[in-house]
């Protein structure tokens, strides 16, 4: 079976499960692990990353009202690939190329490939769609080996977290210009980590916030989980959130509890390693109980906002 994947966490799925030599294509994001980055790249983005996140939030949505699409498919090398199997998603029209669009190139391929449809909305959806492509790839046995593992590590964070007293308020911001809250399977994350985010919006999109609801929530944690955005450019967005209104008197911010993260790799990308998000959090929120895991330039505590505010 020739395997096209359109989303980086089906690439990681399927390089999981053991059939990586199966990918005879991937998407223009897909970049772990190392090996994907060899395969040819079907798709491209209309939007300029290099864009300030505010300008990326007005063009995104400039885009999909004009377009429909964000991102495009190179239609000549999907037809030279032959793929019979097309894994792609309909749960966001910011992550990937639209359904619609990849439904409509699949008729005029010759190799007439099977489009399997991946919609997670929460930690049990992901582990769902998991045993989904082992069993389309003939793999079942490495699928349920796969999620037995990730989800032992997830009940061994639970067991650890269930009788804590205090669960610290954690906002996890999805974008910073302008704010969103987490959205699908962050809040569970949270909570499974032993933090409370009141603001997250569970099993359903993210969404622009007000920052008055934040101010009134007063999180004692904030996490930078920007999607799309590795560790040093969420880094860089801490000094946009330098200059909102009352940050410096939030709680994480006293207690120099903010941190950026690389959202891209980790928690807005719903496959295997949504564990090692977990793993994250965990440490973020209850450092007494969890150690750091061995995760370089996957998180970073950014330095005192008012060091911001001054070099601004």
């Amino acid at each position: 079976m020739r395997i096209c994947s359109l989303l980086p966490s089906a690439t990681e799925i399927v390089f999981a499960l053991g059939m990586g030599s199966r990918l005879v294509g991937v998407s223009h994001e897909c970049d772990y692990p190392p090996e994907a980055l060899r395969l040819p790249k079907v798709t491209r983005s209309n939007i300029p990353s290099e864009l300030p996140s505010g300008a990326i939030d007005s063009t995104v949505s400039a885009t999909l009202e004009t377009q429909g699409t964000l991102y495009e498919l190179d239609l000549p090398l999907l037809e030279s690939l032959r793929p019979d199997l097309i894994l792609t998603q309909q749960l966001c029209s910011v992550c990937a190329v639209s359904f619609d669009r990849v439904q409509e190139a699949v008729k005029n391929l010759p190799s007439r490939p099977k489009v399997l449809n991946l919609e997670p909305r929460s930690l049990e959806d992901i582990f769902e769609n998991i045993h989904r492509v082992a069993k389309t790839l003939d793999a079942e046995s490495a699928g349920e080996a796969l999620v037995n593992s990730l989800k032992q590590r997830v009940e061994a964070i639970q067991a650890r977290t269930e009788g804590i007293r205090h669960r610290p308020r954690v906002f996890c911001m999805e974008w910073v210009d302008p704010p969103y809250c987490g959205g699908h399977w962050m809040k569970e994350l949270v909570e499974l980590a032993g933090g409370n985010d009141g603001l997250a919006n569970l099993h359903r999109p993210s969404y622009r916030i007000e920052w008055k609801r934040v101010l009134e929530f007063n999180p004692e944690l904030i996490a930078l989980t920007c999607c799309g955005f590795e560790l040093d450019r969420a880094e860089q967005e801490a000094s946009i959130l330098a200059g909102f209104e009352g940050v410096q008197e939030l709680a994480a911010a006293q207690s120099g509890r903010i941190y950026a993260t690389d959202g891209s790799h980790f928690f807005a990308r719903p496959g295997p390693r949504i564990v090692e998000s977990l793993e994250i959090l965990a440490h973020l929120i209850h450092p007494e109980l969890f150690v750091p895991p061995p995760l370089p330039k996957a998180f970073k505590a950014v330095p005192l906002l008012s060091a911001y505010s001054a070099q601004g």
